[in-house]
């Protein structure tokens, strides 16, 4: 942030959003010590005070200082977290008044302004007042504090210790008094505050989240930390109980066509409670496109029953899309909706939208039409039953399906799979990792999922879908939210090529690079036993996707332009969409409206917000049941891949569990081991030793934290010498060598 050029003092608005922020600063001493005043600094630091009181910006009542009691000419204000997005309203952050009531204060929307703000931020504002109500012209965006921390207790004859799940925050003490029934070995949620002359922190149990030895209080450690909402309000859950199923009435059949005849069938994971899409294809008769294809993909018609503006649609929005967790689904939709209503269940009748498109015999679109309907799934197939009858291995269920359905559904996707394989899409070869929990909530098994056709097959049919949703749109002028993917920028490009050369590999040199000049690499690599090693730093080397109402096409997938369309269940992107596409082709009075079309940008950056945020809850519940599987595991030796390289250290991903650990590089040996990241590795300075990224490790397992998801592993094998040692290069160092490796002697 900004500060003034004067001894380097913070700005007013840094002062306000401080009084705001950390309601233990009392006085001018606390607020000089948060700003690390000292010295010739006190002087300007006391007058700068001095002026922001007779603006009338802060107060000191009662010899404490805050913000002024009345709403002062620039503030800091929250706004509600279920304000509407076409009449957002906020509150003062840090209200002081006399009246126990905040002041409702109005945002004024201004389209030119750098800052445009969304439900639940916290800003810095400008206010003025008109006729006895306040009004706040947005001036910056600020990041939200913490609303409360968690931990867990640990119960002692004064207490209690708080010991927090962040490793970074400090112990705190609670008192008997403010335990909330809480008991040792809870996880809880805390509210925190500063006490006597010493600013000793204490903390107040605010809520008692479970234990974490018990079914689903890992995921709620990352609910919390990443504040995504879990809980359905009242008016939400009553607006959905109170929904009806839609029927093919003479009032539907104004927009939606009846295409109950139509043999659809699901393909989904086994325990897939939700069914956002279904499938059929047949060979197309027409003699102008010989061995061509008929596809027809429908999707659940969300938008018939989630109507813009609603409570359900509001609570939908914030929050952005549903997150996974192995222990639970945090949906976007309550499951009256998610699971009943709109999902495409085995012989339910069921409004869509769906898709009619032709290809000929090479995959390539020959043409496509979207339509309203009504719809029956024949049957819930999951991936492994579909490609188990293709292989030869049909059940009760896929027999029948076998010959009218299945072979022509496959024969259709091999169509598509050759026009892929034209496309040239970016082809990383990413293993994933499946947690699989007992009925306790404790990790069974980790596994990785075998990769099948089924999988593929969907994906395809649901990329041609995305890319008609696009095309259809852009035909009409609609505006619309694509899926954007970037070139990988200039800086990530020269890393690449910097550590490609240390592998003997070459990559372009130009900055125009397209997805097939990766996937040369990454097949040279491949046939040179390099693979993991370039698969890693390719995916490094690539640009985050994101929602934008501006195209720049989508650079992993190989497309011009694109937009999700197939997962308006379990993410609002694509809800957006279908909107518009209802709108354009005049299929309904429940379209996109033209506010939600000026928002479209603010949507894009929040749904971005949401997603990123969903996978890094996802990914930190992952890594805490991993730690907790392996915390009996001590001293065990494993073997591994280098995953990651920093100066302090090295990562590294076990081979079986894929879980992932740190190595420290004070743990390598005896020698001083230096960072090189022009070739992602840490080599011995007198040894000439070295460990790369990608390398193939053995390690032991020495430390886990399992409510920080933390592994620390020591390397007990060899690295390669790379290069002649150099007796003399410890003379000039001041540090001491590091002990020498303990080698595995098994």
């Amino acid at each position: 942030m900004k500060k003034n050029k004067s001894f380097d003092l913070p700005t007013k608005e840094q002062i306000l959003e401080v009084l705001a922020n950390d309601k233990s600063i009392k006085n001018r001493r606390d607020l000089g010590r948060a700003f690390g005043i000292r010295g010739e600094k006190r002087t300007p630091f006391k007058l700068l005070l001095r002026e922001m009181k007779k603006q009338g910006l802060i107060n000191k009542p009662s010899g404490n200082l805050s913000s002024s009691v009345d709403l002062p000419n620039v503030t800091v204000l929250e706004i509600a977290g279920d304000a509407d997005l076409d009449n957002l309203f906020a509150y003062p952050a840090n209200w002081q008044g006399k009246q126990d009531e905040k002041p409702k204060i109005f945002i004024k929307s201004n389209r030119k302004s750098t800052a445009t703000p969304a439900a639940g931020d916290r800003i810095l504002a400008r206010i003025s007042q008109t006729d006895g109500q306040y009004f706040a012209t947005p001036m910056k965006i600020l990041d939200k504090p913490r609303k409360a921390q968690i931990g867990i207790i640990r119960l002692d004859e004064k207490g209690a210790r708080l010991i927090p799940i962040d490793r970074k925050q400090k112990e705190m003490r609670i008192s008997k008094a403010y335990l909330l029934d809480a008991k040792d070995g809870d996880l809880v949620e805390v509210e925190v505050k500063v006490t006597g002359r010493m600013m000793i922190p204490m903390a107040k149990v605010s809520a008692v989240i479970g234990n974490p030895a018990s079914e689903g209080a890992i995921s709620m450690i990352a609910l919390h930390n990443h504040e995504i909402p879990y809980i359905f309000s009242p008016a939400v859950l009553k607006q959905a109980s109170e929904l009806k199923e839609i029927t093919l009435n003479k009032e539907q059949r104004k927009f939606r066509e009846d295409w109950l005849d139509i043999p659809f069938i699901t393909i989904d994971p086994a325990s897939a409670k939700d069914h956002d899409d279904a499938v059929y294809a047949k060979a197309d008769d027409d003699p102008n496109n010989p061995d061509g294809h008929i596809i027809y993909i429908a999707i659940a018609d969300v938008a018939a029953y989630v109507t813009s503006g609603s409570p359900i649609d509001k609570e939908a929005y914030l929050r952005g899309n549903s997150v996974y967790f192995p222990d639970r689904v945090v949906p976007m939709l309550p499951e009256r909706i998610s699971n009943d209503l709109c999902s495409l269940i085995e012989d339910k009748q069921r409004p869509s939208m769906a898709l009619r498109l032709i290809i000929d015999k090479n995959g390539n679109l020959i043409s496509h039409q979207f339509h309203r309907i009504m719809m029956r799934s024949r049957a819930k197939l999951s991936y492994q039953q579909a490609q188990g009858a293709i292989d030869g291995k049909t059940d009760d269920v896929t027999a029948p399906l076998l010959e009218s359905i299945l072979k022509p559904l496959w024969a259709a996707y091999e169509a598509m799979a050759k026009a892929r394989e034209n496309r040239g899409p970016l082809d990383l070869d990413l293993p994933e990792r499946k947690i699989t929990l007992d009925k306790e909530g404790k990790v069974k098994a980790i596994h990785q999922p075998e990769r099948l056709e089924a999988h593929r097959l969907i994906e395809e049919m649901m990329i041609a879908a995305n890319v008609c949703a696009a095309i259809t749109l852009e035909k009409y002028k609609t505006s619309l939210l694509y899926r954007v993917h970037d070139v990988p920028g200039r800086e990530k490009l020269i890393a690449l090529r910097e550590f490609l050369a240390s592998l003997e590999m070459s990559f372009s040199n130009s900055d125009s690079v397209r997805p097939s000049h990766f996937n040369q690499t990454l097949k040279a690599a491949k046939q040179n036993n390099k693979s993991e090693q370039v698969n890693e730093m390719v995916l490094r080397s690539q640009a985050q996707a994101e929602y934008s109402p501006i195209n720049y096409g989508h650079f992993g997938l190989n497309l011009d332009r694109y937009a999700h369309f197939t997962s308006p269940i379990r993410r609002y992107s694509d809800l957006i969409v279908h909107r518009a596409l209802i709108s354009a082709l005049k299929l309904g009075d429940d379209g996109l409206s033209q506010e939600e079309v000026e928002r479209l940008s603010l949507a894009g950056q929040h749904l971005s917000t949401t997603e990123r945020r969903a996978m890094a809850a996802e990914r930190e519940t992952n890594d805490r049941l991993v730690a907790q599987f392996m915390s009996d595991k001590i001293n065990a030796h494993f073997f591994g891949r280098i995953s990651g390289i920093v100066k302090s250290g090295l990562f590294v991903r076990l081979n079986d569990s894929g879980a992932d650990g740190f190595v420290p590089a004070s743990s390598l040996g005896s020698d001083y081991f230096s960072y090189h990241e022009d070739s992602q590795a840490m080599v011995g300075e007198r040894s000439g030793e070295r460990f790369r990224l990608g390398d193939n490790v053995e390690v032991r397992l020495l430390e886990v934290a399992p409510l920080a998801g933390a592994l620390r592993f020591e390397i007990i094998s060899d690295g390669e010498i790379v290069t002649p040692p150099n007796k003399n290069r410890h003379k000039t160092r001041k540090k001491p060598f590091r002990k020498k490796r303990h080698h595995n002697k098994r």
